[in-house]
């Protein structure tokens, strides 16, 4: 089984080295790596050519963001199972694709979904955000599976379509909404943490960015035609908390 991996970047010079050296030290040798640079203008592209025999295919060219590099990167994917790891992320331990690829072999599934650690730039773990009590359903009141975490089958890709350049910073919503809930993709809980993920990023920082995502939940819905009620997702930090204080 071979597994694709996805690294999306641009200007990430100060983390991407500790990325490539986290797919380079994987156990599992079936590992297709890719990198998808949007035309960087720091040292980002020097160190993809210092690693370039750790790295299986690179593009570095203009994009139209995050989302259209995400597609870029699954239409040179040849393996079996596609899996993103952000640029300034890193897996979790060196056999973290080889659990994923026993996973796999074990299950007949379309897709894995996990758990994630994140961190702070120190390295202290602030979170260990896990998928074990998500089903699709959670989808309709605001909740998603951490995307680093999800393993999809390349050819679901194929069936059901790529990331939508639609959205501004929820179409990894929208893609799992239509795959888990629209389509009902067959899954599973792995229960595999696989990334170490420093915080912030497009989706968690912000009052501005809350609105958005909220906003852009709610138009994933509509376009998969899903019911759901508006307010439960505009309150849903509260369920957090509630989730919180439960464990």
């Amino acid at each position: 089984m071979k597994i694709s991996i996805i690294t999306v970047c641009y200007n990430s010079a100060a983390t991407l080295e500790k990325t490539i050296l986290s797919v380079s030290t994987q156990t599992y040798k079936s590992i297709e790596y890719i990198i998808v640079d949007g035309n960087s203008k720091d040292n980002t592209l020097a160190l993809i050519k210092k690693h370039e025999d750790k790295i299986s295919k690179w593009i570095s060219e203009p994009d139209k963001g995050l989302y259209d590099a995400m597609n870029k990167g699954i239409g040179m994917a040849s393996g079996d199972l596609i899996g993103i790891l952000n640029s300034d992320d890193t897996f979790n331990s060196d056999m973290v694709v080889e659990h994923i690829a026993s996973f796999h072999l074990q299950n007949t599934i379309d897709a894995s979904i996990g758990n994630i650690v994140q961190h702070q730039e120190n390295g202290k773990i602030i979170r260990l955000y896990s998928s074990k009590y998500w089903n699709p359903e959670k989808l309709t009141i605001g909740f998603m599976p951490p995307h680093p975490s999800i393993f999809f089958k390349r050819k679901l890709f194929n069936k059901y379509g790529n990331y939508d350049l639609g959205f501004k910073i929820g179409a990894d919503y929208e893609l799992i909404t239509r795959f888990f809930l629209k389509n009902r993709i067959s899954w599973k809980y792995s229960g595999i943490t696989t990334t170490a993920m420093l915080v912030g990023g497009l989706s968690s920082s912000g009052s501005s960015s809350y609105k958005l995502i909220t906003q852009e939940i709610q138009k994933a819905l509509t376009m998969s035609g899903i019911v759901f009620d508006p307010f439960k997702i505009r309150i849903r930090f509260l369920w957090k908390i509630i989730g919180f204080l439960k464990k």
